[in-house]
């Protein structure tokens, strides 16, 4: 059975260290207890690890228990194969088709189901939806759903959802989501979320913000990052612990020298430096 399961960013899960390409099995499996658990629904991955703190893989699941959870899709088997490292807009991509593949009308905007609308069009579906816009258009999906726009579009995703929005767009995801957008747009995630933007495009983030050349990515919260092309700016702040007030804070630009293009960047007792992924 095809599922997607998260990992953090070592490739271990629960103490438990995993490589891509390799099997492994265990004699028993039971939901939440012991055995292998993935997700058959892609973005319910982020309920379990977030974008700005993970990666995610498909994975092929076999002697699959029967047992079902009551919130998501979370299966547990005995056997499970690492497949293909997944980024974010796979995963986006994987949750549309996933959709679809579980319903019957393409414009049903209801609760779990996709809503498609063409060129300057608007899309919005449900919690555990997929929304999907042309150029200019605006696509919105509630909790755990996928939200797609074209270039100039604007898309937005609930908590734990993914949004992903063209050339010049702007893309929102909420807590735990992750907020896509290419060249010149503009990208916003919400607590333990990532926001990637393009080149000239502007990531902000309560997690892990990156950006390309000569964008803007601001990341503000606890253990949050930066990343940006040459020529970038870089904003970073560091919350106390007990509250909401900054501790540190840092705004540096990418020079390619003292502080390097394409290199994720973290505070250390208020210092910027080079961060272990």
């Amino acid at each position: 059975m095809k599922m997607y399961k998260g990992f953090n960013k070592d490739m271990t899960c629960r103490g438990y260290k995993y490589e891509e390409g390799k099997t492994y099995e265990t004699e028993a499996a039971s939901l939440c207890n012991t055995g292998f658990h993935a997700c058959e629904r892609p973005l319910d991955v982020f309920g379990y690890y977030s974008p700005a703190e993970s990666e995610y893989h498909v994975v092929e699941m076999d002697e699959v228990s029967d047992e079902k959870s009551s919130d998501d899709t979370k299966r547990v088997a005995k056997k499970i194969t690492i497949g293909a490292k997944l980024s974010i807009r796979n995963l986006v991509d994987a949750q549309i088709q996933y959709v679809r593949e579980h319903c019957t009308n393409e414009n049903n905007a209801e609760e779990g189901k996709p809503a498609t609308a063409g060129f300057r069009g608007a899309a919005t579906a449900g919690s555990y939806g997929a929304a999907t816009a042309g150029d200019s258009g605006a696509a919105t999906a509630g909790f755990c759903g996928a939200a797609t726009a074209g270039s100039y579009g604007a898309a937005t995703a609930g908590d734990r959802g993914a949004a992903t929005a063209g050339s010049y767009g702007a893309a929102t995801a909420g807590d735990r989501g992750a907020a896509t957008a290419g060249d010149s747009g503009a990208a916003t995630a919400g607590f333990r979320g990532a926001a990637t933007a393009g080149d000239r495009g502007a990531a902000t983030s309560k997690g892990k913000s990156c950006v390309g050349k000569n964008g803007l990515a601001v990341a503000r919260g606890n253990s949050c990052m930066v990343k940006g092309g040459l020529g970038s700016i870089l904003v970073i702040a560091e919350e106390k612990e007990d509250d909401c007030d900054i501790a540190y804070w840092k705004s540096v630009i990418v020079d390619g020298e003292k502080i390097k293009a394409d290199v994720w960047y973290c505070l250390k007792n208020g210092e910027l430096v080079e961060a272990e992924e």
